[in-house]
């Protein structure tokens, strides 16, 4: 009933001519390239192309830190897109500064964006000196570790709870020809999963006196030794994945060859593409099962400063629409991730999305570490962990002392 309502609702959409004087073609890139994601953003470019304009796709394999660079540069290079995915944060500073960024200001006020968007934080990050320069489109959080329900069957030990249960049962695992942990051999993937640990692990309160307050004494403490102890099992724990993209170590949790991932929510649209059910198929534990948290970043749309009238006519068009809930849900449903909108019907959502709305209503959010530190430093540590997973020689301790001096001189 709810995807006929929705069917409904763009079928009305439609209904504007195609051959609108003003309709136009617009380039929008972003980096949403697995199963899950092209279904999720197969459902933005459908509800755009219903005004009569034309969403051009502009994908980019990689991933953000392969995508993000191009994207940068065609911007600065003086051959924008007409709108662009970023992660909400301070990736955008400098093209903002520059003049080189769209003000949405006048259509934040005029959908009233400041009364839809939950948590506020989301705007706020879209905020530069007073004016909003993006739309915020969902929440994503990193804070999840997914478990292969037919991987512990087979290996005859209970589903675990928490990261301790996960580690304990990781040699049980192994001898029934499983990988425990799955991670791909793209860089953001370690240095996501460290973010998670330290989040989960160390606690929410450690982790804002880390990454937002810069606190070397935190950074040195003996929780994020601990960190750093649970990086060093979870590197043992993947040697054996042997892949290098994100879904496919996801692939590897839902066919039963791994026991886990530590993953976004984004993983949840190849669950679904697999057909696979949460809570039967595959289990999520929010924050490791130690600290059942989620951090309030996310993806956003920017929109890249254009001479051509008709095309800023489509900029404003979309920008509005992103907000809109046919859209919000239409996209959230496949790609796993939370409306920005409070008010947006999700009794279709399953098992893990509902556990993510609870711990939203129940006011347990961290900012994502984009929204407190620059991407240089944060570019530093993910280094770090890097060459931590690919070094099994490099001790926790040293490893640990590196990123106390990373923190010393972040901003």
């Amino acid at each position: 009933m709810r995807h006929a309502m929705l069917a409904a609702t763009l079928a009305a959409s439609v209904a504007i001519p195609a051959t609108l004087a003003n309709a136009t073609d617009l380039e929008v890139t972003h980096w949403w390239t697995s199963g899950g994601e092209a279904a999720a953003v197969a459902e933005l470019a459908k509800a755009f192309d219903a005004t009569g304009h034309k969403w051009i796709d502009g994908a980019i394999a990689g991933g953000g830190n392969t995508a993000r660079p191009v994207m940068i540069s065609r911007i600065t290079g003086g051959d924008p897109m007409g709108a662009t995915q970023f992660n909400h944060g301070r990736q955008t500073e400098e093209l903002i500064e520059a003049g080189l960024m769209r003000d949405l200001t006048d259509i934040a006020e005029a959908e009233g964006w400041k009364d839809i968007v939950r948590p506020s934080s989301l705007l706020d990050s879209c905020t530069v000196d007073g004016r909003i320069y993006c739309a915020p489109i969902n929440i994503h959080s990193w804070e999840w570790l997914w478990l292969s329900n037919k991987a512990f069957e087979d290996a005859g030990v209970e589903v675990p709870t928490n990261w301790d249960e996960f580690v304990a049962a990781a040699p049980k695992l192994e001898e029934a020809g499983k990988i425990p942990l799955a991670m791909g051999g793209q860089p953001w993937q370690s240095g996501g999963a460290f973010r998670v640990m330290l989040s989960s692990l160390a606690g929410p309160d450690v982790y804002k006196k880390v990454y937002g307050d810069k606190d070397t004494d935190a950074a040195a403490g003996p929780e994020i030794a601990r960190v750093f102890e649970a990086a060093d099992n979870a590197r043992k724990m993947s040697a054996g994945s042997n892949v290098q993209d994100w879904n496919q170590a996801t692939n590897l949790v839902i066919t039963g060859q791994a026991g886990g991932q530590i993953m976004g929510d984004w993983a949840q649209g190849e669950f679904q593409v697999a057909g696979q059910t949460a809570g039967e198929d595959y289990t999520c534990l929010p924050g490791l099962g130690v600290n059942a948290v989620m951090s309030t970043g996310g993806d956003a749309f920017y929109f890249p400063v254009l001479q051509d009238e008709e095309q800023k006519k489509a900029q404003g068009e979309l920008a509005a629409l992103l907000l809109k809930p046919e859209t919000q849900l239409a996209f959230n449903l496949k790609k796993g991730s939370v409306p920005v909108r409070g008010d947006v019907d999700l009794e279709a959502a399953n098992d893990c999305m509902k556990k993510g709305l609870d711990i939203l209503a129940e006011g347990r959010t961290i900012p994502s570490g984009e929204q407190l530190m620059s991407q240089d430093s944060l570019n530093q540590i993910n280094d770090l962990v890097v060459e931590f997973f690919n070094t099994p020689s490099m001790t926790a301790e040293d490893a640990h002392k590196r990123f106390v001096d990373i923190v010393a001189s972040a901003d």
